[in-house]
């Protein structure tokens, strides 16, 4: 069972295998919040998941360890499990989704464990763990359901206490539910009138559903950026301390949290992957009720790769308003450009791409379309170039 006990005892044991991780004030997150992130991102193996498979490995008997390990996962539970499985010398083999983020599965196999690809999600790799330690009997490493994992992910609980005793609210991404169940049980039964809230990706609110439909429901489908939380189905052992222990749960779009990155990335010089990014998300979106409040959000992990940044850059840029596109319907003759980029350098835009094309088949014959890329301020810069432009007499395209 789950007690403040085993969750001491897991923070005095993983004082030689993990780092502390800070405790960031972020004022510009959430001008009406004071907001506080702990950064888990920046832990050994880049996640909190370390500190469950790090406990549960320490805790595993002889025989256990001599069988070896397994382990599925999304991408992190598997290096905290290679990691502590090398340094307590035991043989393990980590199922991950053929999509995993390549940084992901080669840090997996760096701390040399074997790593087998499986095609479909994190639910498919769980699958084929439970097939393969049955044929193999190895000890299977659970990455969420299982109370010395729970254990391990509390040991933030009562770190956040010592950092922020005084604090209102902590905001939390949930997955499969081990992180905030064991950060639940401390906070609550620690100090019962501070708020705990979870955060999932619209596109895989399996834990939500759960909640709402009062039992364990497994989701047809987990499509999100946030690949770290994209479990269709949340633990038995997770759903009850969810029950009992969670205020509420939100979700958030997969444009909120490619905001939520950006805005980490630019005011607080951090990484975050898409999972690690939903609380903050959940905090700049008014999801909460958190106004006026003192609030840690927790990011959770920063594994993720450059070519997935990159395009969840992009992506935040046009959402925050930052870049645009605008189509424009000219007259095919000299100078036309000329004027377009002159209103748009004269409201302070900067064109990074133009795409001309001749008019098709029913439009002007002597017409043609212009499509500029543009970097902007923000969405109000948007409008006051798309005004000046129609006030100088040029046709936008909506």
């Amino acid at each position: 069972m789950l007690t403040l006990d085993k969750i001491y005892h897991a923070s005095f044991t993983l004082k030689k295998y993990i780092r502390p991780t800070d405790l960031i004030h972020a004022p510009k997150i959430c001008p009406d919040s004071e907001i506080y992130l702990k950064t888990e991102n920046l832990q050994i193996t880049g996640s909190f998941k370390v500190r469950g498979a790090c406990y549960k490995i320490s805790q595993l008997t002889e025989e256990e360890r001599s069988k070896g390990v397994i382990a599925c996962s999304a991408g992190n539970h598997a290096q905290g499990v290679a990691m502590a499985a090398a340094i307590n010398n035991i043989k393990a083999l980590i199922c991950l989704p053929d999509g995993a983020p390549i940084s992901k599965v080669e840090a997996t196999k760096s701390y040399g464990a074997e790593v087998c690809l499986v095609e479909g999600g994190y639910d498919e790799a769980y699958a084929k763990a439970l097939e393969l330690q049955a044929e193999r009997g190895y000890t299977f490493i659970h990455p969420f359901d299982d109370d010395d994992v729970i254990a391990g992910q509390g040991t933030i609980g009562l770190e956040l206490f010592e950092s922020l005793p005084d604090m209102d609210a902590v905001i939390v991404p949930i997955g499969g539910g081990g992180l905030i169940s064991g950060i639940a049980y401390v906070i609550k039964s620690l100090k019962p009138d501070v708020k705990v809230y979870g955060v999932q990706a619209s596109g895989a609110p399996s834990m939500k559903t759960s909640l709402k439909e009062k039992k364990v429901c497994c989701l047809s489908h987990a499509n999100t950026i946030a690949d770290g939380i994209a479990v269709k189905q949340p633990g038995e052992i997770t759903f009850d301390l969810c029950s009992k222990y969670v205020d509420e749960i939100v979700t958030v779009t997969e444009d909120e949290i490619s905001t939520a990155i950006l805005t980490l990335i630019e005011q607080q010089k951090l990484i975050a992957e898409g999972a690690g990014a939903v609380a903050v998300a959940a905090a700049m979106f008014g999801k909460l009720p958190i106004k006026g409040k003192k609030v840690v959000c927790l990011i959770s992990g920063g594994n993720i790769d450059v070519t997935i940044l990159s395009r969840i850059i992009k992506r935040g840029l046009l959402t925050s308003g930052r870049s645009c596109s605008l189509n424009i319907e000219l007259i095919d003759k000299p100078g036309q450009l000329k004027g377009v980029s002159q209103i748009i350098a004269d409201c302070g835009g900067n064109v990074i791409s133009i795409h001309h094309e001749r008019s098709n088949e029913g439009s002007d014959i002597n017409g043609c379309f212009l499509r500029i890329e543009l970097e902007t301020r923000n969405y109000e810069h948007i409008l006051e170039i798309r005004k000046a432009l129609t006030e100088g007499g040029f046709k936008l395209q909506d």
